[in-house]
């Protein structure tokens, strides 16, 4: 081919492109739903819009949000977590309580309305990897509910526990060091 020599093959590929190109230049990037969605459920709280006052601290644990929520008693210390959370809303509970202990390496004794829904579970699981109270775990005053980490990452961020809300085992042990017994709760 001789330089200079124009194809009709090398003039309809420019063509096009040169008409591609508008286009191109004006277009925007495709709108990321899922991050617009995540972001806005990660607000920063104020703490005064749940509670009186910050006593031992407090956490909230936004329910349709995915997040955990927590601000210690110095009025300073504020920490924002993902979480999981209950699978559905009857087995959700909302309103106020405490923690009333605390467990590094928790065991795990399903309910038995758990084992009614999966009879595959066992009846009692030690601590250890495959436990789904992960690593540590923050009881409150209402039997059978837990903040609590999660060896299942995938997990986070999902509507995946039985009533409970599952940090990672990272952030539940950030968290449990941070709160003391007698922390207020409000599952919102």
């Amino acid at each position: 081919m001789k330089p200079g020599l124009l194809t009709r093959r090398h003039a309809m590929a420019t063509g096009l492109a040169a008409l591609a190109t508008p286009g191109i230049l004006r277009a925007e990037p495709a709108a990321d739903v899922t991050n617009r969605r995540n972001a806005s459920a990660f607000i920063t709280r104020d703490w005064r819009d749940h509670f009186d006052s910050l006593g031992k601290g407090a956490i909230l644990a936004d329910i349709d949000s995915r997040a955990l929520h927590y601000w210690g008693p110095d009025g300073e210390t504020y920490a924002l977590y993902p979480s999981s959370v209950p699978m559905t809303e009857d087995l959700t509970r909302r309103g106020y309580t405490q923690i009333v202990r605390k467990r590094v390496g928790p065991d795990w004794t399903p309910t038995q309305s758990m084992r009614e829904r999966d009879p595959t579970l066992p009846a009692y699981m030690p601590p250890g990897p495959g436990n789904p109270l992960g690593t540590h775990a923050l009881y409150l005053s209402w039997p059978a509910y837990l903040v609590h980490g999660t060896h299942d990452t995938r997990k986070i961020g999902r509507q995946s526990s039985s009533g409970c809300i599952g940090l990672y085992n990272e952030h539940i042990e950030e968290l449990f060091a941070k709160v003391e017994v007698g922390t207020q709760v409000l599952l919102l």
